[in-house]
């Protein structure tokens, strides 16, 4: 343990000013507040994610191509949701979070416009951009007759709406830089609950709804953008959070542009990466035909799954760390980091081991083809062990974003980018073929988590970076 942490001590700091909210991050016992914290997280997470595996059920009924071409638009709505609601989103709960936790409540309340300025500019180029090459970039990765014309039709509408989608998450994320997972858990399980009948009956034209086919399910996902903006933005704005935003009389200022992006901008290369390592290894799978295209998406689809549920997990520790360190306390930060930690593990990998072990009980929810089915297992009980570290790297990384120190856990993913496609492609040329591919996959895997891991444990936190 460097000098830093070794001499820095647990001294609780909660002068008068400070809300009780923010008051409970610095003192309540760890455990049950990252319990408390997590649990409403991790159920929205999984509200979220319910609502795109119920889309990708329905879109199997329309036939393998369906499926392929959705699967291949799927990298970049996922790395669209990672960098607006994970890496900007995770900048914007840590500088808000260090602004209460040092008693700057003026500031943090400020930050939620630089927030929403942040988000919509990026949510606007994201939408020009693919608008405007999504074609070659879907062929690239594999797409052609059926399949590409399925993934036009749904990724025309996603991208469309996408800054209803970067507006959702900086709303959201601002709510839970305070500590407060509830809210946001409680609108987007509300929206769930109406997008999951929604999606399927635009999909296949139930009762007085058009057949859209896979559109449906992306016009579905964009008006559940536009529920989740109204509602969160009723609870901000409307006097009932901890954090005041008045549009009156505020500056925007470059120091608390600089809060946000100094976390969210460093942050948001990991999840580039993370998102080429799979869209890399997507393009290489896609050269053997549109089945096993549709295998590796379906299989891979609960790789993605680790994702919200490390979230559901990390996202507090953004808030409880950010707090911590905004007030000094930074042993008692570490400490929150490893028990979040040990959590994300044992969650991802039990989930990991079961669909290693039981890999068609996944598969077959959305598709029956035998070549489908065949990719997806082989996919499955290779890469399904690994999901444990993947899960570890994820939510030290949250924890990092709430300590601003970002360079090693973006360091990690560009090693497991390395690891996933260059050795994807190495082994490849060598005729290794598709298990050696998922190999690589898995490998890079541990070497994120481990390596994240490694460099909190060496001290990471009490540098510059």
């Amino acid at each position: 343990m460097s000098a830093t942490l070794a001499t820095d001590r647990s001294v609780t700091l909660t002068p008068p000013a400070l809300d009780r909210r923010t008051r409970t991050l610095l003192d309540a016992p760890l455990l049950g507040l990252l319990l408390r914290l997590a649990a409403p997280n991790i159920l929205l997470m999984l509200a979220q994610s319910a609502t795109g595996l119920i889309e990708t059920y329905f879109v199997g009924k329309l036939g393998t191509d369906a499926l392929a071409g959705v699967s291949i638009v799927f990298p970049g709505v996922m790395l669209m949701q990672m960098l607006s609601g994970g890496a900007m989103g995770g900048g914007i709960s840590s500088a808000i979070a260090r602004a209460l936790g040092s008693g700057r409540k003026d500031d943090a309340s400020n930050l939620v416009w630089h927030a929403l300025v942040i988000n919509g500019v990026l949510g606007l180029i994201c939408s020009v951009g693919v608008l405007m090459y999504g074609e070659p970039l879907y062929v690239a990765l594999g797409g052609k007759a059926g399949s590409l014309r399925a993934a036009m039709d749904y990724s025309n509408i996603i991208y469309a709406g996408a800054i209803l989608l970067w507006t959702m998450n900086a709303l959201s994320s601002a709510i839970r830089g305070t500590g407060n997972m509830l809210v946001p858990a409680i609108v987007i399980c509300g929206g769930a609950v109406l997008l999951i009948p929604l999606s399927p009956a635009l999909i296949m034209g139930w009762g007085p709804f058009p057949r859209m086919g896979v559109a449906g399910g992306a016009t579905a996902l964009v008006g559940y953008y536009l529920l989740g903006i109204v509602l969160q933005g009723a609870y901000l704005f409307g006097g009932r959070s901890v954090l005041r935003p008045r549009l009156p009389g505020m500056k925007f200022k470059a120091r608390l542009f600089g809060a946000i992006l100094k976390v969210g901008g460093i942050a948001s290369l990991s999840s580039i990466q993370t998102n080429l390592a799979i869209m890399t290894t997507t393009g290489m799978v896609g050269g053997f035909g549109p089945a096993a295209l549709a295998g590796f998406g379906t299989g891979s689809r609960l790789e993605y799954l680790m994702v919200p549920i490390a979230f559901g997990v990390g996202g507090p520790l953004v808030a409880i760390v950010g707090t911590n360190i905004g007030a000094g306390q930074r042993q008692r930060a570490l400490r929150a980091a490893w028990i979040g930690a040990a959590i994300g593990f044992g969650i991802t990998e039990s989930i990991g081991l079961l669909a290693a072990a039981f890999p068609v009980a996944w598969l077959s929810l959305f598709d029956t083809d035998p070549a489908m089915l065949a990719t997806g297992t082989q996919y499955l009980r290779v890469v399904g062990p690994f999901y444990g570290f993947l899960g570890l790297g994820l939510v030290l990384y949250f924890a990092s974003q709430g300590a601003g120190r970002m360079v090693w856990p973006v360091t990690a993913q560009f090693l497991r980018l390395l690891v996933a496609a260059g050795g994807s492609a190495i082994a490849l040329r060598l005729g290794g073929g598709l298990v050696s591919v998922f190999a690589m996959i898995g490998l890079a895997l541990a070497v994120f988590g481990l390596g994240v891991t490694a460099s909190i444990a060496g001290g990471a936190w009490s540098g510059g970076k």
